[in-house]
């Protein structure tokens, strides 16, 4: 591996450290309140629309990623 490749590596790691990605399942409301919270704290980067599960299920899933710093 070349020094350059390094550098690359490492700055990829550091980059992908700063953020925590969660796929979150439960139903409408729950997820709003979690969403709500997240986005007051400054964490919230980024959160998909809500997918339902379906079948029967009428809980919904959703992405979120959250800054860890």
């Amino acid at each position: 591996m070349t020094t350059r490749e390094r550098a690359y590596a490492k700055a990829n790691n550091q980059r992908a450290a700063q953020f925590t990605e969660l796929w979150v399942i439960g139903r409408p409301e729950d997820i709003a309140a979690m969403i709500r919270v997240a986005g007051m704290s400054g964490r919230l980067v980024y959160v998909s629309s809500p997918t339902p599960m379906g079948g029967d299920d009428t809980r919904h899933r959703r992405y979120l990623r959250l800054r860890t710093t």
